[in-house]
């Protein structure tokens, strides 16, 4: 797991090239192979599920079993190498993987949760309960990772009044005015299906999700790594926050070029969830509160639409530009 290789020979020209990362269209293995040990600050992977899905001539997405676990053992054993001491791990997938492999990958990092991301697969399965959540597996190389600082949530809400749903016994008045903490549970992702939105025909991850993942395991400038570029969320998120990044995709990479093209409409996208992050109460609870005659005197909305008692919003340079 520790041998050093690096040869940058063996990648081509990118497909993609911007001040902050590189996209490589080609294996991941090779990719991973041709870096540095202990280069990367996070690594974050959505791989296959093996599930008979087209991806491409270059994919195959109906392995057996076992045939599966030993490719992701492989592609696994290159990520750890390439991480740095203190860096952070995530592996997205259906939860019949991710038991087998976390159990794996506790052999060289330590596991820090399971964020089940609650999401309907699509049907029902006869004979099965309802699949509803995939598996976000988060692990540190080392016992304490070198950055975690997850993001604050607002508080549930009725979407009628504006009240809140959770009963806390009293103690709302003592509630963090930045929010709630975010919970291994997380139910406020949507899948990305809408035409408007979506960049190809195979699934594609939220733009929220990725912020909240660079959020909790990495700060501006470090180096992330997804070696399954996919429809390129990675790497869009990390370019609009600020983080450096490089990665692979194996199949056409012209949805993740176009994407870039038009990364102002990502970024309006991004600017608008940032909205949403470090708050108690989001703008739409707020009014909806004030219309149906809530309190709102400890969180009253400024001229700007933000809670003056949570922390603004803080741009970098770059997000501003």
């Amino acid at each position: 797991m520790h041998s050093k290789n690096h040869n940058q020979s063996v990648r081509p020209k990118p497909a993609i090239e911007t001040k902050l990362g590189q996209l490589f269209q080609m294996d991941c293995i090779p990719l991973m192979k041709s870096l540095e040990e202990g280069c990367v600050d996070l690594v974050f992977a959505d791989p296959p599920f093996n599930l008979k899905k087209e991806y491409g001539p270059s994919s195959n997405d109906d392995k057996s079993e076992q045939e599966y676990l030993d490719w992701s053992h492989r592609w696994l054993t290159e990520a750890v190498r390439i991480l740095k001491p203190g860096g952070s791990l995530f592996l997205y997938n259906i939860p019949k993987w991710n038991l087998q492999l976390g159990a794996w990958l506790s052999q060289y990092l330590t596991f820090r949760h399971w964020v089940a991301v609650d999401m309907k697969f699509s049907l029902p399965i006869s004979g099965r309960l309802y699949p509803s959540h995939y598996s976000l597996l988060y692990f540190s190389k080392g016992k304490k990772p070198t950055r975690f600082s997850p993001p604050r949530v607002p508080i549930e809400t009725c979407r009628h009044c504006g009240g809140e749903i959770p009963d806390y016994g009293g103690y709302k008045d003592r509630m963090n005015p930045e929010g709630v903490n975010i919970t291994d549970v997380w139910r406020d992702l949507s899948p990305v299906r809408h035409f408007r939105y979506k960049r190809r025909k195979a699934n594609e991850l939220s733009i929220k999700m990725m912020d909240r993942v660079l959020d909790i395991a990495s700060k501006e400038g470090d180096l992330v790594f997804d070696p399954f570029g996919g429809s390129g969320t990675t790497y869009i998120t990390a370019e609009l926050k600020g983080r450096k990044w490089i990665g692979s995709e194996i199949e056409d990479c012209m949805p993740i070029i176009e994407r870039f093209k038009a990364i102002e409409g990502e970024r309006a996208i991004w600017l608008s969830l940032r909205k949403k992050v470090n708050r108690l109460f989001s703008d739409e609870a707020m009014k909806l509160r004030q219309r149906n005659g809530k309190d709102n005197s400890k969180y009253r909305i400024n001229g700007n639409g933000h809670n003056p008692l949570e922390k603004p919003l803080v741009l970098s340079a770059r997000e501003k530009s």
